[in-house]
């Protein structure tokens, strides 16, 4: 997405170089116990689009700083269904 130069799809931001880092180390810091790679955070709220390594890489939407154990607010089997989804998010946030 990021070499098609896809990284606006608002509400949701594809993240790169230093909020792709600041996000990862925050994630780890508040929910230490989930292996997750985030790639997309929502302009509107505190969603995190994440590849789940702890399954089979899913895409999980991780509400961050929620308390631990309230901050999984959603999953997608992969990556094109929650792309799918974030086009939905497009449509209807632009509306």
């Amino acid at each position: 997405m990021v070499e098609l130069g896809l990284t606006d799809l608002e509400p949701w931001s594809i993240l790169e170089g230093r909020r792709l880092v600041e996000h990862f180390a925050g994630l780890r810091k508040r929910y230490p116990d989930r292996n997750v790679i985030p790639f997309a955070h929502r302009i509107d709220n505190d969603d995190v689009a994440c590849w789940d390594l702890d399954r089979d890489a899913r895409v999980v939407i991780v509400h961050d700083f929620a308390s631990p154990g309230w901050e999984r607010q959603g999953e997608y089997e992969g990556f094109y269904d929650w792309l799918r989804q974030a086009v939905e998010d497009l449509i209807e946030y632009d509306n």
